[in-house]
């Protein structure tokens, strides 16, 4: 009976318990509480808060680095035709090109500044390379549908090319020392064209992702880039002064971003104001006169063509090739 009783007893006490706990429970839920559903719920929504866009630009830039170590073909064939052009310009046409030089100036030096900027197109041409193998192995489709900004993609790429593109001027700037070069300015001036070149590059960077996701083909993307890379080189004051040749000459290299690339990297290896497409004193003195306006054109080319590259990926809805 005492054991019927207690029994009887402990149902209640069970059951007034369950209701305590039952009313608490339903209490901290109304309050927005703590429950096992919701703390399981709220767990996914903050690892996805976790992406952001430091993060995706890391992983890009992480990503396409090792694609480079693991393929080093194309970086090794975008630096050995610019190391070909200075070596071979140099020693051939150094006698006859430098009796058109002020005097004081080796061919070297005049030459080496527009080898860097070679050096730069040559590097971005493989920029929009990459993009096409990218599409071609699918993997720029599972990017497109990735929560990952697509800024952010295009900026942690171009932060990995541009790194290369640094190393490789470094490269011919040593060996045009090598060659006789000098640089009035020192290893701040060697930085400083090393600046200039990886700004030029941005540019056609920018152009050369842009044709990899309108052609999505990597054939026409190195046939319509390499078409403009000489073009802009010879038409420009990379190889001679402006005053040496012709008239028509002169008139498309004022229009023609090499100019501005090649003139602010000669102003820095030489100290002196050698711009020539645009008569302009802005009184800083020296190189600082065909520095500052060479970079603001070579900037304000960067931020358009970069906007329409970043506006081409945003658009892009398919990696099929045609």
């Amino acid at each position: 009976m005492s054991t019927t009783g207690g029994g009887g007893s402990d149902g209640p006490a069970a059951t007034d318990g369950g209701s305590a706990e039952g009313g608490a429970s339903s209490e901290l839920r109304s309050d927005g509480g703590t429950t096992a559903a919701a703390t399981a719920a709220e767990g996914p929504t903050l690892e996805r808060s976790a992406n952001t866009f430091v993060g995706d630009v890391w992983t890009n830039f992480k990503r396409w680095n090792l694609k480079a170590v693991r393929n080093p073909f194309v970086l090794v064939v975008s630096l050995v035709q610019p190391i070909i052009f200075l070596v071979l310009f140099t020693q051939v046409f150094g006698n006859i090109a430098g009796r058109a030089l002020p005097g004081g100036i080796s061919y070297e030096t005049y030459l080496v500044p527009a080898i860097a900027i070679q050096v730069s197109l040559a590097a971005a041409v493989t920029s929009g390379v990459g993009l096409v193998n990218d599409i071609e192995e699918g993997m720029f489709e599972k990017v497109l549908v990735s929560p990952m900004n697509r800024t952010a993609v295009f900026l942690g790429k171009t932060l990995a090319e541009l790194l290369r593109i640094g190393i490789q001027i470094c490269i011919i700037l040593v060996l045009g020392v090598a060659l006789g070069a000098e640089v009035a300015t020192g290893v701040a001036g060697a930085l400083g064209i090393v600046a200039v070149g990886v700004l030029f590059s941005l540019w056609f960077i920018s152009f050369s992702n842009t044709l990899a996701v309108l052609t999505k083909d990597q054939e026409s993307t190195i046939i319509a880039a390499n078409l403009l890379q000489f073009p802009l080189l010879f038409l420009s004051s990379a190889f001679l002064p402006l005053e040496a040749l012709p008239g028509w000459i002169q008139t498309v290299a004022t229009l023609n971003p090499v100019t501005y690339g090649v003139d602010a990297a000669r102003a820095i290896i030489l100290d002196a104001d050698v711009m020539t497409v645009i008569d302009v004193s802005l009184g800083y003195g020296a190189a600082l006169d065909t520095i500052v306006p060479a970079v603001a054109v070579l900037g304000a080319l960067d931020l358009v063509l970069g906007a329409v590259a970043v506006y081409m990926l945003s658009r892009a809805t398919s990696s099929k090739v045609r």
